[in-house]
């Protein structure tokens, strides 16, 4: 039985094989391409049989003809040439922009909740929401009024509540006002 590690490099090999042998074929393949083409394009010169005059012309029209390919590729290139100029260019104004480009400060907007709900339902909605009518009333008692203000020597007062004894009365007193509201 085979065990994943040895299952995988078999399938790796596999497909390694496969890639290798499409790779021969696309090469093969590339090479008839190329042949079919120069046979359609370049007939085979036939030399015998012709006098000295007519070689001389048949250079010149094979000469007339590569400077005519010639003027093409040259053509070619120099629009190759031209087009990745102007990408780089732009590649340049482009990581330029990005560079330079500062997001602006944003301000606050105050939205109502209404404006929110408009503007993501649509005008369909109807409903008024107004959070404030929903918060709890609370209402503010004087509790300075309440405590009783002692009016005293300060130094029995720090006496008093120095060492523990001053801590537990804090805590009782904090306690009892807290249990009174």
């Amino acid at each position: 039985m085979f065990n994943h590690k040895m299952m995988f490099s078999f399938l790796q090999s596999l497909l390694l094989a496969k890639a290798k042998e499409e790779l021969d074929q696309e090469i093969v393949d590339k090479e008839e391409e190329k042949e079919r083409y120069l046979t359609e394009r370049v007939p085979p010169l036939r030399t015998s049989g012709l006098s000295y005059n007519e070689l001389q012309e048949l250079c010149r029209e094979l000469h007339a003809k590569i400077d005519v390919v010639d003027e093409e590729r040259y053509d070619i290139e120099a629009k190759v040439i031209h087009n990745t100029r102007e990408i780089q260019d732009l590649n340049m104004k482009v990581f330029d922009l990005r560079g330079k480009f500062k997001r602006p400060n944003l301000r606050r907007v105050r939205v109502s909740a209404d404006a929110i709900l408009r503007s993501l339902l649509g005008s369909k909605h109807k409903v008024s929401m107004d959070l404030r009518a929903n918060l709890k009333s609370v209402k503010k008692e004087d509790t300075e009024k309440e405590r009783p203000v002692e009016v005293g020597d300060w130094r029995k007062n720090v006496e008093a509540m120095s060492g523990m004894e001053g801590r537990k009365k804090m805590f009782d007193a904090a306690k009892s006002a807290f249990s009174q509201a």
